[in-house]
């Protein structure tokens, strides 16, 4: 939370802490130099203990283990006046070892049931303040122990979350136990009784400030009975009969404040109330629906008083409790913290509205009912930000939370109402932040760090905190050893890092091997920390220059270490997207390989791939993908578990495996694994899933079939059923990577009877004749051309298994006259007879280039064939059938058009095949169809190309 308060320590006199000056010591004897070094331990020793008064406990400490006589200073009772120990664990061992220095402890602030069962063992029994907050969970008894110990107690405040677990029977023992007390404020009480309310009363002379906040229920009558009450809040409370209050409590004699804001008091009772009461001044009613839906509350008398309302102007009404008129608008509040003269009561009464505006605000922030627009912009941010210089601390850090909080529409989606940030920032509230975040004081820079970080969600403030300076402040925080501070200076640093403008800025600042050490810090139990680190690290990561910087801070192993042992969905999400941004850049350095070789790495993305998270396994998967050269000499064992499994992103992991198997060196690797099992498990079970999945279980399968062994192996696992199935689908993609597969796998002769036994010619014909997509068509019709061919006849020999031995009883005429018919179908649709005719009497190259224009299907110069396959083609153009030996050249031609991606491969491949003598017999065939014969010409004329091309 916030504070910006300066502590004076030393040399205040009688009335303030004692001085523990020893001697005093002339300026000049400050800069007292040894070879050049200032010796500091010849400092005064009031000028030590002011130096330490403005450091955390931490610092404190460390600083005091310099020498002796600054141990003993450090230890001096007028700097453990009071203690903030929210920030750390208080258990009962940390207690035990501060009570020696706590003797003269007067004020105590602490976070939690823990923390407030180690209070006794302070042993600080002249404590007469206490602050408690995240009370959940504490109980009449530790309540009950607590102000048993310390009957020195003036004030008790616990809240503002809701104190579930406290009864009637703790107020009680309040009274009882702390007949000083002053001050009681205690929130979110279920029922407040007469009993212990009386109680209060008849034990409590002293009692003049009291606060049941949003509590259920309060005996309203029995309030009326404790005369000393000068201010009194039931912000929030349900169930009040405001009949009962507005006919009692304005015979309280002394009261002076009333605060009923958020409740259901209506105008009859409020009018009644300031009517009534002669001792009071104020009486807040802010955000109370029935109030201010009542149209005839213009027409309430206030006889003078001070009504602080939703359609009040604010600033106006507190300007009219000062005499003096100059103190008006916006800057009442600091007009009155720097005024000289000090009226008692009304300095009574602004700190008390400090106070409780704090919190309305705050609580009102945090529900953010509809129709508040208007009244934050004109008026909630800029009373935010002049709480915000309080002289009060809890003030300070409630106005800061309220800050943060006010502007946030969507906590989950990190939306914020961008007209409340700018208000924000053209009230001059960023210079005002980062001031905050650089007082000593942990809770208010955790909290100022905090609204920072939501409202740099918005471009403009994100530009004036940086402007400001604001990244070099919370590249500093977040060093702090303060894990609430560096949680929110992490978040400040992530909403900043989204920017591209910002990101060098923040390496420059050192923020990167900040965050980085975070992750070291706080490698368990700190989820926030974490996924705020991470979270900006992936952003930087995004930038070329600044991932090397997180390379070299040791980004990769932090991030790694995260994915292996972190279970928090948002800390796992953070650190897969961190990761799949550092090895995004490719060639440009050398993340993608560290990543690669980072010990463990594999095992932590796998781990995350089978997270329920979509957004955390793709980014797993994605970077899986960008790491693939890296991580090939490890294997693919671990990505074939994902693939047909239900609870794992099967998309991704078969897009994945498809991506791999460009790679030849991984091909026989994911075969080896039983990947090819795997994938023929995901395509049998893909007929009626997403195109996406369908298409990346068939390119899968048709990247491995490059192989011919490969090729075999998906035939015997039953691959080649579903692989039809999926030729049928409605989508061009599933076409393409189907007709692929079919494809190679059809260059083996058991796997074209497979085929065929399982109806592949009527699927595959009905893409050559439906598909829109040119390239499916075209390997379909490669795929029938293999299957009919004949050109594989020692693959006719009896020793098959007998699995196979059925599928020779199949019936080939039937399915081959279909085929070959389709084939030439396809393959005229690419011809032009006026062209055949003008490049059949001419051997201009303009007439074959016409010819090969029309033909060309641009996508195919991305396939690449292997010699075997070439050398199938060139043999096919020797085939009985004109319709083969038409298909066999077309393909050649769309194989070595210049300019295609592997057209000099496969020209070289031809060369190799004695190609050129085939071609010119085909060409200059009388009994071959004139497709063939252009076809082969300009195959011929294609291969004369590539061969100048390579001499020059």
């Amino acid at each position: 939370m916030s504070r910006r308060v300066r502590r004076k320590v030393a040399n205040k006199g009688k009335d303030g802490v004692v001085s523990l000056s020893c001697h005093e010591t002339g300026v000049e004897d400050l800069g007292t130099e040894r070879n050049g070094v200032v010796d500091w331990t010849i400092l005064p020793d009031d000028t030590v203990i002011h130096l330490f008064s403005r450091l955390n406990y931490r610092d404190r400490a460390s600083l005091s283990s310099t020498c002796r006589a600054w141990r003993v200073l450090a230890a001096s009772q007028c700097l453990w006046s009071s203690l903030d120990v929210r920030a750390h664990k208080l258990d009962t061992t940390m207690a035990t070892s501060l009570s020696p220095r706590c003797k003269n402890l007067q004020k105590l602030k602490f976070r939690g049931a823990e923390s407030a069962d180690a209070v006794i063992h302070l042993q600080a029994k002249n404590l007469c303040e206490i602050n408690g907050d995240y009370c959940r969970k504490i109980t009449d008894a530790t309540l009950s122990v607590i102000v048993a110990r310390h009957e020195a107690l003036e004030s008790i405040q616990l809240g503002p979350d809701f104190c579930e677990r406290i009864t009637g029977d703790a107020i009680k023992a309040i009274a009882f136990c702390c007949p000083k007390l002053k001050k009681l404020r205690l929130s979110g009480i279920k029922d407040v009784f007469a009993d212990a309310i009386n109680a209060l009363a008849k034990h409590c002379p002293n009692l003049i400030d009291i606060g049941f906040l949003d509590c259920l229920n309060v005996d309203e009558a029995a309030l009326g009975n404790i005369l000393s009450v000068r201010f009194l809040s039931v912000a929030g409370s349900s169930n009040m009969n405001w009949s009962v209050v507005s006919h009692l409590w304005h015979k309280l004699p002394k009261l002076i404040g009333l605060d009923v804001s958020r409740t259901d008091i209506g105008s009859t009772d409020v009018s009644r109330l300031l009517f009534s009461s002669q001792s009071l001044k104020v009486l807040c009613a802010l955000n109370c629906p029935v109030l201010e839906e009542d149209t005839s509350v213009s027409t309430i008398k206030t006889k003078g008083k001070l009504l602080l309302s939703l359609f009040s102007d604010i600033f106006i009404e507190l300007s009219s409790l000062f005499a003096d008129t100059t103190k008006k608008g916006r800057n009442v509040l600091l007009d009155w913290r720097c005024s000289k003269k000090k009226d008692k009561n009304l300095n009574e009464i602004m700190t008390w509205l400090e106070w409780i505006l704090s919190h309305t605000l705050l609580r009102t922030a945090e529900s953010n009912p509809q129709g508040l627009d208007d009244f934050w912009l004109k008026q909630g941010a800029a009373l935010l930000l002049s709480l915000m210089q309080s002289s009060q601390e809890d003030v300070q850090e409630r106005a800061a939370t309220g800050l943060a909080t006010f502007v946030v529409i969507d906590d989950e989606n990190a939306s914020i109402d961008c007209r409340r940030a700018e208000a924000v920032m053209l009230d001059g509230g960023i210079r005002l932040l980062l001031n905050l975040a650089k007082c000593w004081r942990e809770g208010l820079q955790s909290e100022a760090a905090k609204a920072i970080a939501n409202l740099s969600v918005n471009a403009n403030v994100a530009k004036a905190v940086a402007e400001e300076g604001g990244i070099n402040i919370l590249a500093l925080l977040a060093r702090s050893m303060n894990r609430m501070v560096a949680e929110e200076a992490a978040g400040g640093l992530w909403n900043l890092s989204v920017g591209e403008e910002h990101k060098a800025a923040i390496a420059e600042a050192g923020g990167v091997k900040a965050l980085v050490d975070l992750i070291f810090k706080w490698s368990s139990g700190c989820d926030g920390v974490l996924e705020r680190a991470a979270g900006a690290l992936a952003n930087l990561a995004a930038d070329d220059k600044c991932s090397t910087e997180v390379a070299i801070a040791g980004g990769v192993h932090a991030l790694v270490m995260l994915a292996r042992s972190c279970k928090f969905e948002g800390v796992q999400e953070q650190a897969a997207r961190a990761l799949a941004n550092l090895a995004a850049h490719g060639d440009s350095n050398s993340n993608n390989a560290a990543v690669g070789q980072e010990a463990g790495a594999l095992e932590a993305l796998v781990q995350l791939t089978r997270s329920p998270h979509e957004g955390v396994r793709t980014d797993a998967l994605e970077l899986i993908l960008a790491g693939a050269e890296s991580f090939s000499a490890l294997g693919f064992h671990w990505l074939f578990p994902l693939v047909p499994s239900d609870s794992c992103p099967k998309q991704e992991a078969a897009g994945a495996l498809w991506n791999l198997s460009f790679d030849d060196r991984n091909r026989e690797a994911i075969a080896a694994g039983g990947g090819i099992e795997a994938l023929v498990t995901l395509a049998q079970s893909c007929s009626n899933a997403s195109p996406g999945l369908q298409e990346r279980a068939a390119g899968a399968l048709w990247g491995l079939s490059v192989s011919e062994a490969n090729s075999i192996a998906i035939g015997q696992e039953g691959g080649v059923a579903p692989l039809i199935a999926l030729a049928r689908s409605d989508a061009e993609d599933v076409h393409e990577t189907a007709a692929g597969a079919l494809w190679n796998l059809a260059f083996n002769h058991s796997n074209a009877l497979r085929i065929v036994e399982e109806g592949g010619v009527p699927a595959l014909v009905h893409l050559c004749l439906t598909s829109e997509s040119k390239m499916a068509c075209f390997m379909a019709a490669l795929a029938l051309a293999y299957m009919f061919d004949g050109s594989r006849t020692d693959e006719f020999t009896p020793m098959v298994t007998s699995s196979e031995s059925s599928l020779k009883s199949v019936s080939m005429d039937g399915p081959r006259r279909l085929a070959l018919k389709h084939i030439e179908a396809f393959i005229l649709r690419f011809s032009d007879a006026q062209a055949f005719a003008a490049a059949a009497v001419s051997s201009a190259p303009a007439a074959l280039a016409q010819v090969t224009e029309k033909a060309r299907i641009q996508e195919a110069g991305h396939l690449r064939c292997s010699g075997a396959e070439i050398g199938r083609f060139v043999s096919m153009l020797r085939n009985s059938s004109s319709i083969l030996k038409t298909c066999a050249a077309f393909a050649l031609l769309q194989f070595t058009i210049p300019g295609g991606r592997h057209a000099v491969h496969h020209a070289s491949l031809m060369q190799s095949a004695g190609a050129a003598r085939v071609l010119r017999s085909a060409a200059a065939a009388a009994n071959a169809p004139i497709e063939a014969k252009i076809f082969a010409r300009i195959v011929l004329r294609n291969l004369e190309h590539h061969q100048v091309e390579h001499s020059i």
